[in-house]
């Protein structure tokens, strides 16, 4: 009898842009298999290895290790144009890619994307901050049972009739419900869809089949979630959310396998907070506090390239990310961006027309009345390259002592271990305790 699968899920614990690309990339060369299993490439995951800047945004980031086979579960939401560029970049840097797409995942068609415009228009002040990739509407096309998956595309006859029926839909929405021009036309989408088809032919398969033969022969499982806690659609700070469920019980869902073996659910969390979008944030630094961050943290978006708004530790928003994934463990990234701040400002409640609130309120009205009630603890001096190296090699016990209370005082306000601390964007400045 095979031992039982050794399964590690790796997700966001606030907004997303945590770092979950670089431990991802840090745990998965001793994986079987890497699987993103929600999302689309919306999401993106910057990961440095050797000084060579990879990034990613439907490809789990263990495509950079030659071992682990890396899927993009039936979950993921795929831009077919976006993947093959993705892949022939990897190529020409010389990554060999084992890669398997699942048939059953979603493509995102050119409509969706104009569709993304006009909802973002309509929606005003209740809008996401959408990254305009068509990502929401996919989903939609997907509840609304006329959406186009990957598996349709290598099969020309099922592929038109299905196109036929989801074009029609989306062009009545956008010139009847928006009154937009729709220049898109039929037949330039189903060839270039074909061909697309055509071009990914040898990575698309039943993922769950491989998937579920290799749980059954005790095969080990790193598990990639997209976005944060904050962004899920359904336990996020709706509607100013993502399209997909972000949390770690997604993974199930979007990889068509019934894991029931002990699992070890790791939550990323950056030493401060960023964001991109809209949304209440009660924690966000302005002026030239929020431009330190911003900068020191290079805090653009991976996709986008937009300034990410910036602000300080949230342990309201960390208590609910530990409670809904149930994290075994936090890994703490960009600690080493604080040094050199004298003091460091971590919101411990919120103050919601004067109640002290320890956990994340559902309701948009409360969030956006809330402010944040926050404690000053003592930052660490300044770290060069010199020091950030010698403290990975000298592990835990030799990282300043207010760092070590920092890490000490999250820890019990939220009831969970930090047993990873990243002390800079590359693979090896990682301190594991």
């Amino acid at each position: 009898m095979a031992e039982p699968a050794t399964l590690t899920v790796v997700v966001g614990a606030q907004w997303g842009d945590e770092g979950k690309g670089k431990i991802t990339d840090y745990f998965a060369g001793d994986c079987d298999y890497v699987v993103r299993f929600q999302g689309g490439n919306n999401a993106g995951h910057t990961v440095i290895v050797e000084g060579e800047v990879y990034k990613l945004h439907h490809i789990p980031s263990g495509v950079l290790y030659p071992q682990p086979v890396s899927v993009i579960g039936n979950g993921v939401v795929v831009n077919p144009k976006g993947l093959i560029e993705e892949i022939e970049s990897l190529k020409t840097k010389g990554v060999k890619l084992n890669l398997k797409v699942s048939d059953r995942a979603h493509a995102i068609m050119p409509y969706h994307i104009v569709m993304d415009e006009c909802l973002t228009s309509h929606q005003g002040e209740l809008a996401a901050g959408s990254t305009k990739r068509g990502i929401a509407p996919v989903y939609a096309d997907k509840a609304y049972r006329h959406g186009i998956r990957l598996g349709d595309l290598i099969e020309p006859a099922i592929f038109e009739e299905k196109l036929q029926r989801a074009y029609q839909f989306n062009e009545q929405v956008v010139t009847r419900a928006f009154g937009v021009k729709f220049d898109l036309a039929f037949d330039d989408i189903y060839t270039d869809y074909l061909k697309f088809g055509e071009m990914l032919q040898h990575y698309i398969c039943d993922t769950q089949l491989e998937l579920f033969e290799a749980y059954r022969n005790g095969k080990s499982f790193l598990f990639e979630g997209a976005q944060g806690v904050s962004l899920d659609i359904d336990h996020g700070l709706y509607p100013h959310t993502t399209s997909s469920n972000t949390v770690a019980g997604q993974m199930s869902v979007g990889t068509g396998i019934g894991f029931n073996g002990e699992r070890r659910v790791i939550g990323v969390a950056k030493g401060y907070v960023s964001r991109v979008g809209i949304s209440p944030f009660p924690t966000e630094l302005e002026g030239t506090e929020a431009d330190y961050l911003r900068e020191r943290g290079q805090e653009y978006g991976t996709t986008t390239g937009r300034p990410r708004r910036v602000g300080n530790l949230d342990l309201v928003q960390l208590r609910q990310a530990v409670r809904v994934n149930g994290l075994t463990e936090i890994a703490l990234t960009k600690i080493d961006i604080l040094s050199g701040l004298e003091e460091l400002s971590v919101c411990t409640t919120y103050n919601i027309t004067g109640e002290e609130v320890r956990e994340m309120p559902g309701s948009l009205a409360k969030m956006r009345q809330a402010t944040p009630n926050s404690v000053a603890l003592p930052g660490w001096a300044e770290m060069t390259d010199k020091d950030i190296e010698r403290l990975c090699s000298g592990g835990y016990g030799n990282l300043p002592d207010t760092m070590k209370a920092y890490i000490d005082f999250i820890e019990q306000e939220v009831n969970c271990p930090i047993t990873i601390i990243s002390l800079g964007p590359q693979r090896h400045q990682t301190i594991v305790r």
